[in-house]
């Protein structure tokens, strides 16, 4: 079966999960609801590495003739041209399909052709047409194919299949999947981390009150990020997108019983509908932009590349949709959400903040990217929007997770970072060092966060680091996958971390066309605080004497176990994406760069420069981690340097406070703004209500009141009801004058008779 065509039975796979728990899970029990979730999640990794696998098939062995044909005119919203440029495109495609394609010397022409044929007659599917088109291929290239990117690209289609879901008069919306390499590699990442929290959360949770609710949702939440990133058209992203908020409020807000967790619940939902608003905006403007025929993604693509794009339309539209990505994703300043969502149970922390809901503005960006890229021009200008606040958002988030004693919330505040690396990397045109950064940081984090909920099993539910210490002797599994994706994380050779973070910084300093010098600053300063922060948390939690209650011991293997998984994926998958050259060795195309081969778009995506790697740049970012480490051990373990330096000077005093209270930014929101709406903002509102609006309606109510008695008392009863009552007064007495005249006395009526006619003649003498 070409699941590839069905990749929709996924995300299926779990809403009927979801549906079957929600309905069924309490009859059957805690081991029924558990093993239905499993179940349906295991399948579901399955399918998504068949699909993976059948991808790579596609890219290896790319279509050609009629189907590649087929295959483009599948691929909806892309611009129509003549049977001929069909019939033109696909002898191309079969014409020697293993030779060198040049795409740094066609700028991208076998994509723009590829993305831009389709058969006569489907201007229905392919609303492009109706926008201005350049002579030339819209699609302006893709990725480069020479040097140490193997000259093995061929431009490949996305497998697009669709259905319409509504018609608004000659609109068709449509529902639909789109599969290539990006959310190939999101199914897979999706499905291993919510199976590896679906199986340790059968320990974590055991005996919870609400286990079947706290399944379902986890269902529902991944049923929800699979649907997201297999979308076609941003609508139906835009349905995901908050679908995955939904969801992460119930879950975040899992034990509401505290007040602490359902205003952390709220505080996610309400900061993320802020950005949201911006994120349909953005919908909005791009759909009009391209057309206002589809929301078709490669449609929206396409027409950024044109060259009759409308350039403001672009920058507005990319700034809109990056206020969804800087809620969602928690960037500088609508972050404040994440580090408060550590509320929910410890798995649903991992889930969140590794594969699912923070990773979604980011996924939004790159599949978004040629509006981000053509909008903000991307390697245009040393410095714009996008590629700033990702990279003051690493070191801010950064900077907060040294004064954390909650070991979960260093964690958050790192994943606040690591999401600032991320969208920085976009920003600076390394489009695959910030997805395949996203990829392997969705490991390693993972790890951390589920080796902190067994810490706190093993040390009676609690996460501050002022309680644990010396836990290595006790949880020696932990304690060993912690350090292993700590070290990952902190960027150190050969860990997946190191291989992901290098690109990154390598993107900052080559740019597309203009060094992101700032960037680079950023990153490498990033680089030393995250190998800090983590030595603290580190050497806080399993070295010196333990500091807490009980006797700590290890955690069962239920948990244990995918901590193991977790860990060898950060030890393995950063050789995915192994640099052609690495300080001298070269290795054979086919074992180098094969993420970027594989999962970076070759259709509507644009012509972007990959960074090589720099020897002196990995060196100097890898000395930068030692160093922090050396430094947090030192400082925390061997208890040397400036110790109580706050008590001693004001300044640093002041700084600490500063940071402890998050940049005063929390103030604002709830103390300031918050407070205001509901404080003095609402009383004025309600005396306005009051005495202004009740004012209005009640005079307006007076005065009507006023006018019917007028009009009754008045009009009604004197004018009206007097006038009918003299007319049939007069009626009445002209009657009865007239009947006493009727005598029957001819003689009477003669002399009547005459006398109206001597008036009538006098009137005519006297006026005529």
């Amino acid at each position: 079966m070409n699941l590839l065509d069905k990749v929709w039975i996924v995300p299926a796979i779990m809403a009927a999960s979801f549906l079957l728990i929600l309905f069924f899970g309490k009859r059957a029990g805690t081991k029924a609801t558990a093993g239905l979730g499993i179940a349906a999640v295991s399948v579901c990794l399955v399918f998504s590495v068949v699909v993976a696998g059948q991808w790579i098939n596609r890219v290896n062995h790319p279509p050609t003739g009629e189907k590649l044909a087929e295959d483009i005119r599948q691929a909806n919203g892309l611009t129509p041209q003549t049977p001929e440029a069909v019939e033109s495109e696909a002898n191309a495609a079969t014409h020697d399909a293993g030779q060198t394609v040049d795409q740094g010397s066609s700028s991208g022409s076998e994509h723009g052709a590829a993305a831009t044929g389709a058969a006569e007659g489907e201007s229905a599917a392919a609303p492009l047409a109706a926008t201005e088109q350049p002579a030339t291929p819209t699609a302006e290239g893709s990725t480069s194919a020479e040097g140490e990117h193997g000259a093995e690209h061929e431009s490949v289609p996305p497998v697009v299949r669709t259905v319409t879901w509504f018609e608004i008069g000659p609109i068709h919306f449509e529902l639909g999947t789109l599969v290539d390499g990006l959310s190939a590699m999101m199914l897979v990442t999706v499905c291993i981390i919510s199976l590896l929290v679906h199986i340790y959360s059968t320990e974590y949770l055991h005996g919870d009150v609400r286990f079947t609710h706290y399944y379902a949702f986890l269902s529902l939440f991944t049923a929800s990020m699979l649907f997201y990133v297999i979308s076609s058209n941003t609508l139906q992203m835009l349905v995901g997108w908050e679908l995955v908020g939904l969801c992460s409020f119930a879950l975040i807000g899992h034990w509401w019983e505290e007040k602490n967790n359902t205003d952390a619940a709220l505080k996610a939902f309400l900061t993320n509908r802020v950005g949201d608003m911006g994120l349909i905006i953005g919908v909005t403007i791009t759909f009009f932009a391209a057309g206002a025929t589809s929301f078709n993604v490669l449609h929206i693509n396409e027409y950024a590349l044109s060259g009759g794009a409308n350039t403001t339309l672009l920058l507005v539209g990319a700034l809109c949709l990056f206020g969804g990505v800087t809620s969602k994703s928690g960037q500088f300043p609508l972050h404040t959400w994440l580090p408060d969502a550590m509320a929910g149970p410890t798995p649903v922390s991992a889930l969140i903040h590794a594969a699912t809901m923070v990773v979604a503005g980011v996924y939004l960006i790159a599949r978004l990217y040629a509006v981000f890229f053509q909008g903000l021009g991307i390697g245009s200008s040393s410095l714009h929007y996008v590629a700033f606040i990702g990279g003051f958002t690493t070191v801010m988030g950064g900077v907060l997770a040294f004064v954390q004693t909650d070991l979960k919330k260093v964690l958050a505040y790192s994943t606040i970072s690591q999401l600032g690396y991320m969208v920085m990397a976009l920003g600076v045109g390394a489009w695959t060092a910030g997805v395949f950064h996203l990829f392997t940081h969705a490991f390693f984090k993972a790890c951390l966060f589920l080796g902190a909920g067994s810490v706190s099993h093993a040390c009676h539910h609690t996460f501050d680091m002022r309680e644990m210490g010396g836990l290595r002797k006790h949880m020696k599994s932990t304690h060993a996958t912690f350090a292993i994706a700590s070290l990952a994380l902190a960027g150190i050779v050969p860990l997946a971390g190191f291989w992901s973070k290098d690109e990154i910084l390598a993107g900052a300093q080559q740019g597309q066309r203009n060094a992101y010098t700032l960037m680079l600053v950023f990153g490498l300063i990033t680089a030393f605080m995250t190998a800090a922060y983590m030595g603290r948390a580190y050497w806080m939690t399993f070295w010196g004497e333990y500091r807490g209650h009980g006797t700590p011991h290890e955690s069962p293997k239920v948990i244990t176990v995918p901590l193991w998984v977790l860990a060898i994926c950060a030890i393995f998958l950063g050789f995915l994406n192994f640099p052609a050259r690495f300080f001298g060795l070269e290795l054979p195309s086919g074992v180098t760069t094969r993420f970027e081969h594989f999962v970076e778009p070759t259709f509507a995506f644009p012509q972007i420069e990959h960074p090589t790697f720099t020897p002196w740049l990995a060196v100097l970012s890898t000395v930068l981690a030692v160093a922090g480490i050396a430094t947090a051990y030192l400082y925390f373990e061997k208890n040397k340097g400036p110790h109580g330096l706050t008590h001693r000077s004001g300044a640093a005093r002041a700084g600490y406070t500063f940071l402890e209270n998050k940049y005063y930014l929390d103030t604002l929101y709830t103390d300031i703004i918050a407070a205001d709406t509901k404080g003095p903002l609402a009383r004025a509102a309600y005396w306005f209500n009051q005495n202004v609006l009740d004012g209005i309606v009640d005079g307006a109510a007076t005065v009507s009141k006023k006018v019917a008695r007028f009009v009754y008392r008045d009009v009604d009863q004197l004018v009206v009801d007097g006038v009918v009552n003299g007319s049939g007064l007069v009626s009445e007495e002209s009657g009865q004058f007239l009947r006493r005249m009727q005598t029957g006395k001819v003689q009477q009526y003669a002399a009547i008779l005459f006398a109206g006619v001597v008036v009538l003649a006098g009137v005519l003498v006297f006026v005529v």
